[in-house]
């Protein structure tokens, strides 16, 4: 089979945003550039004095609340933070670990032949017609693993697309859309609930101190969010993106190695050995998992947590479980089929993976400074109370505070990536004062997640946006920031416009977002 080079549309307004995007620099010297404008920014603004009071926190001192105020980061403790912590700011930057870890295992799966077998036989039974919004739910559904589903979900959706026919850039865009786009929709409740409803919780007992929190407050609201965005990322996948990019041709790493992925048709009779090989090794772990769960005593149960939380180490042990899940049958396809024959071909492809990220290990250390000192400038936190501020100042009626909380929220969220580090400071100002109006904390919590979800497929500075170039790049060598960018921008206003019209229309028919949670209560006083 001879494919040809992807070349997306250079026209109209993501062709401009492409070409615009492919002319910045590579992303890590871009990220320097924004740590020296971070650094500019923040001399002046300590300069001149900005500040605001911490939404939460009482001074002893006065029994007001704190002053929190923007700090230079040439300050001597700044740079001495910046020079002796150097190690620590890179190592213990979030998504490096999540990323090295899983990618041991699915290097094994990929490089042993297991992914290739295993997609090329299930595709050739897959309607092309229902490929995309099966990619789409699972990867939405996938959020419930946190950071895993990135690291996960998104390479084996270009591997999946590749082995049915399809260009492999479509799948990551449609995984990535669910995963990251979608971040909040799901079926079920789950940690993301937990934790948002907690600071939700937190938020309004600094007012009223007898309310709490229900982690399923949200849950017909994000149900609704799966029904909805699905949709929106299968019509944008299969009638924007795809017609945008023509054939392709693997020049990047994933070529190397593709001959069998790329011209066999049939599964030998040892591939076939080795896939029901794996398949037994993965029951074995999801039983291994599920004892681990509900055994007496379980130890990925906390007896001693609110019912919220119990099956926090379970979920927490996602990460280890998905690197098991890949190494293991991956393993067990690759001795019965013949491509792992020793333990030194075993570690070969490991060291192999590692290899393949070190691009990614550059990029994450110009990244986690960026976001280190970002938090250490105390910039984003007063950013944060004083657009909070303003959105209380303006009066606006109570739905029309929602979209606003939802916009900034989504404005917000192209500086910074995490969805409880944002909450937790708008929080305590937008969910008391919401209440005072007659809208459940819920309702508020609800809105918040929309615009928080939205954003993070076009922004740069959100975490995995290089993880996923990187996994772009596999296949492309020349798929750049514009690239992806414009790539992901019209999932982006779906999404959000969707989103949008879903928060309006709850408020106005007055919907219950979960058991026991309603979108209106009785307007209280503080």
């Amino acid at each position: 089979m001879t494919d040809t080079v992807a070349t997306p549309s250079q026209t109209g307004f993501l062709g401009w945003v492409e070409r615009t995007g492919n002319r910045l620099p590579d992303p890590v010297f871009l990220f320097l550039w924004f740590i020296l404008a971070l650094v500019a920014i923040s001399v002046v603004a300590a300069w001149a004095g900005w500040s605001a009071p911490h939404p939460v926190e009482i001074d002893p001192a006065t029994g007001t609340y704190r002053i929190i105020a923007v700090e230079s980061l040439l300050s001597s403790e700044n740079v001495r933070r910046l020079l002796t912590q150097m190690p620590q700011t890179f190592t213990h930057f979030p998504p490096l670990g999540y990323v090295l870890t899983v990618m041991l295992g699915a290097g094994v799966a990929e490089r042993s032949g297991l992914f290739a077998t295993a997609m090329r036989a299930s595709m050739a039974r897959v309607p092309r017609f229902w490929l995309t919004p099966a990619v789409a739910l699972v990867s939405m559904l996938g959020n419930h693993a946190a950071d895993a589903a990135f690291v996960v979900m998104i390479p084996l959706a270009g591997i999946v697309y590749h082995a049915a026919g399809r260009h492999p850039l479509v799948g990551i865009a449609a995984s990535f859309a669910g995963v990251s786009g979608g971040f909040s929709a799901n079926l079920t409740p789950g940690q993301l609930d937990a934790l948002l409803l907690g600071i939700t919780e937190a938020s309004v007992q600094t007012v009223f101190a007898d309310w709490t929190a229900n982690i399923a407050g949200n849950w017909y609201f994000i149900a609704a969010m799966t029904v909805f965005y699905l949709p929106v990322i299968w019509y944008v996948t299969d009638r924007i993106v795809e017609p945008r990019l023509s054939p392709y041709v693997v020049d990047g790493p994933a070529a190397a190695g593709d001959e069998t992925r790329e011209h066999q048709t049939e599964t030998t009779p040892e591939q076939k050995r080795g896939l029901r090989n794996a398949g037994l090794v993965v029951l074995a772990l999801v039983a291994l998992w599920a004892v681990l769960v509900l055994m007496p005593g379980a130890p990925l149960v906390d007896p001693d947590a609110p019912p919220e939380g119990r099956l926090t180490p379970f979920y927490r042990s996602l990460l280890p479980f998905f690197l098991l899940v890949f190494l293991l049958p991956g393993l067990a396809y690759g001795r019965a089929a013949g491509t792992i024959k020793s333990q030194q071909d075993l570690v070969t492809m490991m060291a192999e993976a590692m290899k393949d990220m070190g691009y990614y290990m550059v990029l994450a250390f110009a990244a986690a400074h960026f976001v280190a000192m970002f938090a250490w400038s105390n910039m984003g936190l007063v950013l944060a109370v004083d657009g909070a501020d303003a959105l209380r100042a303006s009066g606006l009626p109570s739905w029309a505070m929602l979209l606003g909380i939802l916009g900034f929220g989504a404005m917000l969220n192209l500086l910074i990536g995490s969805a409880s580090a944002k909450w937790a400071v708008l929080g305590p100002v937008m969910v008391p004062m919401l209440m005072l109006l007659g809208l459940s904390p819920e309702m508020t919590t609800a809105a918040y997640r929309v615009g928080d979800s939205a954003t993070n497929i076009i922004t740069p500075l959100m975490p995995y946006f290089p993880l996923v170039l990187v996994f772009c790049q596999r296949w492309h060598k020349g798929f750049g920031i514009g690239s992806l960018t414009a790539t992901m921008m019209p999932y982006a206003l779906g999404i959000l416009v969707v989103g949008m019209a879903l928060t309006v229309g709850w408020v106005v028919l007055d919907l219950p977002l979960g058991p026991g949670a309603m979108v209106t209560i009785e307007p209280l006083a503080g």
